[in-house]
């Protein structure tokens, strides 16, 4: 009796300390699981990808071309999805006023560039022959005055004829004498070189006709809507008979770039802490189903800002401020511009 009761014991103290040894090994166990799973998921948010929004854009983003001057389109010979050179023409301004005030301008510079010819070139030969004809002939007038005066002073002196016929070829004479200092005179002015201040006159008169003739130019020129760069035609807005205005608030064609695409981002505000130039990412869209397209982040905005890209989902937070970033696409993908995308940004990765 007194063995069986030795042999319980030992039995229970057995049994008691295997339990205790598989109690400790699962707490153990459980410990490393837990520190194992902990570790996983500090790797797996240190790794996980920045989800965000996005759309496509090209590489110069979209812009709007409007006309720098109002009128009335008279042609706009391009088409949505045309690629045009840098200076083809998008759009033609009714411009027939304009052209005429370059005609009118063209005839003021060539008026006044003939008044400095002449003033500068002087009287033309057969002025100068009249004038000096002009100085023969008073000067003949002028000896047959001072001959009669002095016949009629003789005849005077010895009381032939009167005062008054002595007198009077007295002034014949003094008027002969000015005609001659008049026709000389204006033979020295036809004869004369231009004088500084008159030349200066007509070369500014040039000029300033020459300058409203450059304005005019200018103007008609801006009736002619241009391609600022080699690019695409996104859409076009106006056509031709429609007015168009010079203050920017009716554009005719937006244009782009698409030699290059990329993804303008709206990266959550909890998430710009792991936002950094040069990671890589990765988009999606509905359209082209599960297939990736890659790029390169290569810009942050430095101010958070409003959302550029909204989804559509009725959950959708309009509020939440945002971080801009721009992604550069990998290639040239057959993505359209103004795509919205799922974009994926790799935060953390190693490169």
């Amino acid at each position: 009796m007194r063995r069986r009761i030795v042999y319980l014991a030992v039995l229970l103290a057995a049994g008691a300390a295997a339990v205790a040894m598989m109690i400790r090994a699962e707490g153990t166990f459980n410990g490393a699981a837990q520190a194992a799973r902990g570790n996983s998921a500090a790797r797996e948010v240190q790794g996980s990808p920045i989800c965000a929004a996005g759309k496509v854009e090209p590489v110069s983003e979209e812009i709007q071309i409007g006309s720098q001057v109002s009128g009335v389109l008279r042609e706009v010979p391009v088409e949505e999805g045309q690629h045009v050179r840098k200076g083809q023409t998008i759009a033609i301004l009714d411009n027939s006023d304009y052209a005429a005030r370059v005609e009118e301008a063209r005839a003021t510079v060539d008026e006044r560039r003939a008044d400095l010819d002449r003033l500068v070139d002087g009287a033309r030969q057969q002025e100068r022959r009249e004038a000096t004809a002009a100085v023969e002939e008073a000067r003949a007038v002028l000896a047959n005055a001072r001959a009669e005066r002095q016949r009629r002073e003789s005849l005077f002196a010895t009381g032939d004829i009167s005062r008054s016929d002595w007198e009077r070829a007295d002034r014949e004479y003094q008027v002969a004498e000015a005609r001659l200092a008049q026709a000389a005179e204006h033979a020295s002015f036809v004869d004369a070189p231009a004088r500084a201040d008159e030349r200066a006159r007509d070369e500014a008169s040039l000029a300033l006709a020459r300058a409203q003739l450059a304005e005019s130019e200018a103007l008609l020129e801006k009736t002619i809507v241009r391609a600022p760069f080699d690019g695409v035609v996104l859409k076009r807005f106006r056509k031709a008979g429609e007015s168009v205005s010079d203050k920017g608030d009716t554009p005719i064609v937006s244009f782009g770039d698409e030699s290059r695409l990329r993804v303008r981002v709206d990266v959550d505000e909890t998430d710009v802490a792991r936002l950094r130039l040069g990671e890589r990412a990765w988009f999606t869209a509905p359209a082209f189903g599960t297939q990736k397209f890659w790029g390169r982040v290569v810009r942050i905005a430095s101010e958070l800002g409003k959302k550029n890209v909204e989804t559509g989902d009725p959950a959708e937070k309009v509020d939440t401020k945002v971080l801009e970033t721009l992604v550069e696409l990998d290639g040239h993908p057959p993505l359209p511009a103004g795509l919205r995308v799922d974009s994926y940004i790799l935060a953390g990765e190693e490169k």
